[in-house]
């Protein structure tokens, strides 16, 4: 069966073969047994049910699905809905932080015994899984021609030293941490410490921001940074609407999510 895949926004993790596209129908439409349009973000979800009207134009069968909305988690399929390379060896997490979706989504922690390989591990929390999955995560990943990306967010507090030794083992281009509050600073600093021979270069941390003054963000930014990470900046979102920020907190966010952007600037407060 031949799926033309369509999305409403591209990301970083769009596909770009030949049979996905991010928005309305264009004038070459290829041949197609069937039409997904796939919604990952809720303030997405009008403008998913309009590209599903148009799209249903031209072909007739179109689905509407995707994290969004709700659906269940289909047999993953590299290269589908996020661009090759991706993977996910497990589905949903245990903890319940309530700025997140994961657990509303998807629920508790499931290893995916047979998962598909990839360099580019996507996982929620990887290391709630046990040591025997993620030792087969690792044994994949050491087959793999490509450097490692860990970008789903390693949990900083369960960073401990089988894990550390376990990276060691692998080529690593980035690995995520996340610091989402002051209070997750402690743990992001010993989380460091295993991983230190990483260096600043591949060690990064999302940063959610938004949900607190301007300046109490840029100190947690900085704090991040001092650890010894590159950290990246994440506008809050709720899960019931879309949050139109100011420009000033947008350019402040970008700011903070350009790695080049953001060792220029510390290098230069530095050398002051």
């Amino acid at each position: 069966m031949t799926i033309l895949r369509v999305f409403p926004r591209r990301t970083s993790f769009t596909p770009d073969d030949a049979l996905a596209f991010v928005g309305d129908p264009p004038l070459w439409r290829p041949e197609a047994d069937v039409v997904h349009v796939s919604c990952t973000f809720t303030w997405d979800v009008p403008e998913a049910e309009r590209l599903a009207a148009a799209w249903q134009q031209y072909y007739p069968v179109v689905r509407l699905g995707g994290p969004a909305l709700d659906g269940p988690l289909d047999e993953f399929v590299p290269g589908r809905y996020v661009r090759n390379g991706v993977t996910f060896t497990s589905h949903g997490c245990n903890n319940h932080c309530p700025w997140c979706l994961v657990p509303s989504r998807e629920g508790a922690l499931r290893e995916i015994a047979a998962f598909a390989p990839g360099h580019i591990v996507q996982d929620n929390n990887l290391l709630q899984c046990s040591r025997e999955h993620q030792s087969r995560v690792f044994a994949m990943l050491r087959g793999k021609p490509q450097a490692a990306t860990f970008s789903g967010g390693i949990d900083a507090r369960l960073v401990d030293s089988w894990f550390a030794s376990q990276v060691r083992t692998i080529r690593v281009k980035r690995l995520f941490l996340a610091c989402d509050t002051d209070n997750a600073l402690d743990a992001l600093r010993s989380a460091v410490e295993h991983l230190a021979f990483l260096g600043r270069n591949k060690l990064f941390c999302y940063v959610l921001i938004g949900r607190e003054s301007l300046s109490q963000a840029e100190a947690r930014l900085r704090a991040v940074w001092d650890a010894g990470c590159i950290p990246f900046a994440q506008l809050y979102q709720p899960s019931d609407r879309f949050i139109g920020y100011d420009r000033e907190w947008r350019n402040w966010a970008r700011a903070w999510s350009r790695p080049a952007l953001i060792r220029t600037r510390m290098k230069a407060e530095a050398m002051q």
